[in-house]
């Protein structure tokens, strides 16, 4: 999917389809391969998928945060020139997609979390290894899959190249210590904004009870559970993931 990026201005992203939109916003270690599931299956169904490169490692160490990536993707939708979106995130990506809603209501007509921090302060950290030998690091990347067969040499690969590049470790302690600040406790039953959760069962990286406090303070969100599922249940369970929100998104109206 990478060779069919676009590139304009500061934006790197890759569109998919035509219809409604829906952004995707990948995770700390996640590429924008995760989501290859989503990407085929949305936009013959009318909806076009857009998943931005978020510049997670090009930003100066000072604008290396949370609230800055949310601003970024703020300025991706200005930058695209649609007046409203659907956000859809994985682990920080679904915490940058909360920020941008807080910040940004009336850019954002639905948002769909999984697996995300926000609310739970070891989401970040435990699952983003320091250094380590190889072996320490398949088994942490293993970690995050209710099977760990998912954890492919590649995941495996890309995972210890970023813990073991100082630049990029530098970066993800940053990110993992901005999103601990940006505890959103306090401000998600002022958002309105309509939530679907998606979470795995068997998610070690943020546990159950994370979507069930995400419910619980969501004014207007709906949780649903997929079982034998870990952290990132669009790569673990694709089909039930698309046909869970497919459904959700239809009863909605997007």
């Amino acid at each position: 999917m990478s060779e069919n990026l676009k590139k304009e201005g500061k934006f790197s992203y890759l569109e998919i389809g035509e219809g409604t939109p829906i952004i995707i916003l990948h995770g700390l270690m996640g590429g924008l391969s995760n989501f290859d599931g989503v990407a085929d299956f949305f936009p013959p169904k009318g909806y076009k998928i857009l998943i931005p490169e978020l510049p997670i490692y090009k930003m100066t160490l000072l604008r290396t945060n949370v609230k800055n990536f949310a601003k970024y993707v703020g300025q991706f939708i200005d930058h695209l020139g649609y007046e409203e979106v659907i956000l859809l995130g994985n682990s920080l990506g679904g915490h940058i997609g909360l920020l941008c809603t807080k910040m940004y209501p009336e850019k954002v007509k639905a948002l769909v979390i999984t697996g995300s921090s926000g609310l739970y302060e070891s989401a970040m950290g435990e699952s983003y290894p320091k250094r380590g030998d190889y072996d320490y690091i398949k088994k942490k990347a293993e970690n995050v899959f209710y099977d760990p067969a998912v954890a492919t040499k590649e995941i495996v690969d890309d995972v210890y190249e970023t813990v073991n590049d100082r630049n990029k470790l530098i970066r993800t302690l940053a990110i993992a210590k901005s999103a601990i600040r940006h505890n959103m406790a306090k401000d998600l039953p002022k958002m309105y904004t309509p939530t679907c959760i998606i979470w795995g069962k068997n998610d070690n990286v943020t546990p159950p009870e994370v979507a069930v406090e995400f419910d619980e303070l969501l004014p207007d969100s709906e949780l649903f559970w997929i079982d034998k599922c870990g952290h990132a249940a669009m790569m673990e369970h694709p089909d039930e993931f698309n046909e869970l929100l497919y459904a959700w998104l239809q009863k909605r109206g997007f």
